[in-house]
């Protein structure tokens, strides 16, 4: 007999279904028993009248289950199955469980979910926030690839940074010391200049950064474009924008049932604001007498800011834009309107920064230029600079954190709830 999924049972005609999966609850009467089993893709309502059966069932094993499928209003979903028979495939050996998974809520920290991330999955409300950054990578893929836009994969081990070695991983390469990279930033620029025009990475990222905050991780997913031939950033916020309002429709197409589980809804996104970083600086002293770093939001700065542009625009992003060249990475093209300016922004989503983005110099000799105004040898980063020579087109692109987008649009408290398995200043295994 052929499996059936449990997501398939509504729109089956055969009275008889084969099952597998996993041992999610047991409940005991009088001379028969509930047992709820769950799969990948749902749970449901299993009926067993034979005792010794039930008693050598424990939760959390894997089985096999044939029985006949049973219309019942009362039943969950108005479906269950009465089993004929039922074969262990998957032994369990503990005592006790780590922690309970099928009641309303987790009666475990973050940190012990993650210590035992194996078990806390089988949660299926755990395991949907995976299904929503499936798709949003899924999203983002067929949006650019409909756009003309290529993928690309680049090398994770280089020879010198993009944005600065101190906060850096460093790799014994045989007889070389390299490092982990920090973005894809130098080759996609380079495959922007070698003809693609239009390119786009979904990769892993690293930065060595001592921070233990809900926000921060040190290896993530970054979700990378650059794009050749455009006028301005206005054309990069513009692509950004339509990209998460293609992306929420996505979302409620594909993981409807993800979203309802988790309690999100996701309405049509409007235009997003563009601010300038000085304007919004000026506005959190008025409004809220909160100073800013120079040249820059801290994490109590965006939390305020965006709570300022929900009630003013009803919006949960917003651009900042015109940052400073001394706050940006020494490849950043400077504004020609406003001195010691850039033609730079970040996004900000629910307080939380998602996206940096702008245009990049794109001048042989005002990029070996601004290197030495960095303190950086164009010298050490030939492999990247003489690209330039060869009419490298006016380019810029942005990075999306797929963990944050992850986190802020399920409403997650910590980062790590987005992230499949961390890895932060503390934590290595599993």
């Amino acid at each position: 007999m052929k499996r059936t999924l449990i997501c398939q049972l509504p729109d089956m005609e055969e009275k008889e279904v084969l099952l597998k999966g996993w041992i999610f609850k047991i409940k005991k009467f009088g001379n028969f028993s509930f047992v709820t089993l769950r799969d990948k893709t749902g749970l449901v309502q299993l009926v067993l009248d034979d005792a010794k059966e039930i008693n050598d069932l424990k939760l959390e094993m894997s089985v096999e289950v044939k029985g006949n499928l049973e219309r019942n209003i009362k039943a969950p979903k108005g479906l269950e199955i009465h089993v004929r028979s039922i074969k262990v495939v998957g032994c369990v050996y503990y005592d006790l469980l780590p922690f309970s998974i099928n009641q309303s809520k987790v009666d475990a920290s973050l940190e012990k979910e993650l210590d035992y991330r194996y078990f806390s999955l089988r949660r299926p409300d755990r395991r949907a926030v995976f299904k929503v950054q499936q798709e949003i990578i899924e999203a983002f893929r067929g949006y650019l690839i409909g756009r003309g836009f290529s993928e690309i994969h680049t090398p994770k081990i280089i020879s010198s940074g993009t944005e600065g070695g101190s906060e850096m991983f460093t790799v014994n390469y045989f007889e070389t010391r390299t490092f982990l990279a920090q973005s894809p930033q130098f080759y996609k620029q380079m495959m922007v200049g070698a003809g693609f025009e239009s390119v786009f990475e979904i990769g892993h990222a690293y930065r060595a950064e001592p921070h233990n905050t809900w926000r921060h991780l040190n290896e993530y997913v970054s979700l990378d474009i650059e794009m050749g031939f455009i006028e301005d950033e206005e054309e990069l916020m513009a692509l950004e924008e339509g990209y998460i309002q293609y992306l929420f429709k996505h979302l409620n197409q594909t993981c409807k049932e993800e979203l309802e589980l988790l309690k999100i809804e996701l309405t049509e996104l409007k235009e997003i604001p563009r601010i300038p970083l000085k304007e919004a600086q000026d506005i959190l002293v008025k409004e809220y007498d909160k100073n800013s770093p120079t040249g820059n939001l801290d994490a109590e700065g965006e939390m305020l800011f965006s709570q300022y542009i929900k009630e003013k625009y009803q919006s949960d992003f917003v651009f900042l834009t015109k940052y400073p060249e001394s706050k940006r990475p020494m490849y950043t093209l400077p504004d020609d309107e406003l001195k010691g300016m850039t033609k730079s922004f970040d996004l900000i989503y629910k307080g939380l920064e998602i996206t940096t983005g702008g245009l990049r110099i794109h001048d042989y000799e005002k990029l070996s230029a601004n290197m030495v105004k960095f303190g950086a040898k164009p010298e050490d980063f030939s492999f990247y600079l003489d690209g330039f020579k060869y009419g490298m087109p006016p380019h810029g692109g942005f990075a999306i954190g797929l963990e944050r987008i992850t986190m802020k649009i399920l409403n997650l408290e910590n980062i790590r709830q987005s992230t499949l398995l961390p890895r932060d200043i503390k934590r290595i295994e599993p």
